[in-house]
């Protein structure tokens, strides 16, 4: 079964504002958000959406 059009993974620094199934990394700092993104990106084979300035969700489109 091949998996199309999913939130993978959500990285946040408000960890109260996400909720579901996927994944969640809390991180501290906005720095440690984007790093944290970029290589869940890469690992996910997913793309990297910045909803807010204290949310990234990982999407495989």
């Amino acid at each position: 079964m091949k998996m199309e059009k999913a939130i993978l993974a959500s990285i946040t620094m408000q960890e109260n504002k996400v909720h579901g199934s996927a994944a969640v990394f809390n991180c501290d700092t906005k720095e440690e958000m984007e790093a944290v993104a970029a290589n869940l990106e890469a690992i996910l084979d997913g793309i990297a959406h910045r909803l807010s300035d204290q949310l990234y969700i990982i999407v495989k489109h």
